[in-house]
Order: structure tokens, then sequence, then C-alpha cells
């Protein structure tokens, strides 16, 4: 067996076996201050989220992209189903979600609960299913390429010891101008190979973790836009047995977001002005942790943000109006310094106890009635 597949077959049984309930992982992700907090409708979806399905969750993020309706979906790794059913409300009924999974145990959990959402939905049909696969091959799978809108992703990337083969099934399966919205683990260094050898610390997702920098490369590699870095949070590690091993290395969780881009596209900045039509993002839409748009107010993008918005599904939401100046990124580690997510981490004041369950529904109480606490879903 090879080291891939046998580091696959850890993480199988670390998830279908060994975990039965989110608080059995050893790692939390704190809850950062300041994060964008789940709209309205995100909040509302996920309180008629079947409890067996949550209880299962062992996400690090909250992946939750505007723009929604009519969406086709894809969710690698989706583990028992929490992301793809919340998405799935989302959608609508003109709208699809697939959840693929390699893990037997959380696959026959997410499709018990299929009829179930799809009635909590008020949904003639469903518009979810989920498939048993490798997201490296998702092919194989029965995936089909070109023909998805988003693909998202919970703390699942790093638990993958093939990171390319997985983005460049991604970038297979996303339509021109698609999007991959995804929440991951990030290591503050490269790892050493030793650490790479611990079948706890793969499953964790602590050996996996790709260092923040080598994502950057590896995504604009393939094709993709940069990546846009939208919150993050520390990783705190409370066994001491795992920080004697993971030593000096740091953690973060980041959420970032990228596009398929035109090949034959010509970069040139534009001064784009959003509409306010994204649902529950009228008057502003905050796009990254960088660039937030309010309504009717013009702002210059550089070349690559303006393409984005011109051959993605925000087209519609915004008037661009596209100037003959070319603005080429420039590459090297200060280029890329906004998209750090330990930085951010630690802007957003990130040193603070979990999430607990009563919290995550205090937020989203209080978003449903308007007011604006912060917070992001716990690992």
């Amino acid at each position: 067996m090879s080291r891939d597949a046998s580091v696959q077959e850890q993480v199988k049984s670390y998830y279908g076996k060994r975990l039965k309930r989110s608080e059995d992982l050893q790692t939390d992700v704190s809850c950062p201050l300041k994060c964008a907090p789940p709209g309205k409708s995100a909040c509302a979806a996920m309180a008629l989220i079947h409890p067996e399905v949550s209880q299962r969750y062992f996400g690090c993020g909250l992946v939750v992209p505007e723009k929604l309706e009519g969406c086709r979906v894809l969710d690698l790794g989706s583990g028992s189903g929490r992301d793809s059913y919340i998405l799935s409300k989302l959608v609508g009924t003109n709208g699809h979600v697939t959840g693929v999974d390699m893990t037997d145990e959380l696959i026959q959990i997410s499709r018990k609960y299929i009829s179930y959402h799809q009635k909590k939905f008020g949904y003639k049909e469903t518009n979810t299913e989920f498939v048993q696969g490798y997201i490296e091959k998702l092919g194989d799978a029965g995936i089909q390429y070109n023909s998805f809108d988003i693909l998202v992703s919970n703390c699942v990337i790093c638990l993958c010891p093939d990171k390319r083969a997985v983005f460049e099934e991604a970038y297979r399966v996303l339509k021109e101008g698609g999007e991959m919205y995804f929440s991951d683990m990030y290591a503050s260094q490269a790892l050493d190979e030793e650490l790479k050898k611990d079948p706890v610390l793969w499953g964790e997702g602590l050996a996996g973790s790709l260092h923040w920098e080598d994502l950057i490369s590896l995504v604009k590699a393939l094709g993709f836009s940069t990546p846009y870095l939208v919150t993050a949070s520390h990783i705190a590690i409370h066994k001491p047995e795992l920080l004697k091993q993971t030593g000096d290395v740091k953690y973060a969780s980041g959420t970032y977001r990228f596009f398929k881009l035109p090949a034959d596209r010509t970069d040139k900045k534009a001064r784009v002005t959003y509409k306010g039509t994204v649902t529950d993002h009228q008057d502003r839409l905050q796009f990254d942790s960088v660039h937030t748009f309010k309504k009717d107010q013009a702002v210059e993008v550089d070349g690559e943000l303006a393409t984005v918005l011109k051959t993605s599904r925000f087209a519609s939401h915004f008037v661009i109006q596209t100037t003959e100046d070319e603005a080429p990124l420039k590459d090297g580690p200060q280029q890329y310094c906004h998209l750090n997510p330990f930085l951010l981490a630690d802007k957003l004041g990130s040193s603070i106890q979990k999430c607990s369950k009563t919290q995550k529904d205090d937020l989203c109480a209080s978003q449903t009635e308007g007011t604006s606490k912060n917070g992001e879903a716990k690992r």
C-alpha cells in the first residue's frame, strides 16, 4: 500500500470509527471577535439541521458564500452532510448540492436524512445527493467536469496527502467563472516529515496542514485566481503530547476563496459599484478581509478582481466600468502578506475561549434579530 493510500485509510478510520461527535477532536478553533457572522438565511437553515448530522460535524469554519440561489454546489469531504444541507436550503429548489466523502459511516449518516431535510425545507423534491469517493479522484466518483458553480470544503483538504490532486480536480469540475470557497487548517511553516508519520496528527489535520504560502503558489500554478482570505482564527492545541510533537509549529484556520477565470482574459482595472442586490447583503457585500463593497459606492479594483466580478455569478450585481490600465499582479512575499491567516487571526483578536453551542445559538439568534454579534463555527 502506498503512503498516500495508507494515510487515507487512517483518516477514514479516525472519522468513521474513532470520532463520534465534534467534542472528540483534540484541537479547537477559537471564536474570532470581528469575523463576518453567518447571515440570517444561513442561521435559519442551521436551525433546521437534524441533531445527529450536526453532532458529527468536524469542520473549522462556516462555508456559506454569498449569492447561492440556483447554484450547483459540490461539497468536498461532506462528512455527515451538515454544510451540504445548509447549502441545499440556500440554493433553493432551482439549485442542487452534491456531497462527496470517502468515509462509509459518514456517508450513511448524510444519506439517512435526505428525506428529513427535504420535508423540513418544504421542497417537493430533494435537491441534495451524496456520493462516496475520493476528492483527489472526482472523475472516478462520477462527478462531471465543468458542471459546478461553487465548490466548498470544510477542514478536509488538510486530511488529504495529495493537495495538488485535490485542486486539479477542483479546477476540472468548476465551470469557467466558478468559485472554490473553503475553510481549512494551515501551518506557520513547512512541516517536518517526521510529523507526518503519526495517525492521530493526520486525523486532527495537523500533519497534513499546508504552509499558507504554499496554498497561494499551488492554486495560481493551476490557473486559479489569486486566493482571497475571508476570515481566520488561531487553532488551540490542548493535549500536551500533541504540543510536544508539533513543537514550534503554530496552526490557524483560514477561509479562502478563489476563482476559475478565462485563460484568454486581459486583467484591466475597473471602477465597480455594488447594486445591493445579493440576499442578506443589501447594504454591503464583504467579499474578503480587504474588500467590502457598499451599495451605490464606486470603488477602484485591480485587474484580477475586476475579472473575477465580471466572469463570476456576481456579474449581475455590479456596475463595472473597465479602464484601459492593465494591472499585472506582482509576485513576492510582501505582495501576499494580507493573505496570511495568522496575521488576520491576530487582527481579529481570536485569543478567547472557543465558542460554546450556546454562544453559537445566541449568534444566530442575534443575526435573525438584525443585530451584529460576531463569531465563527467551531471545529
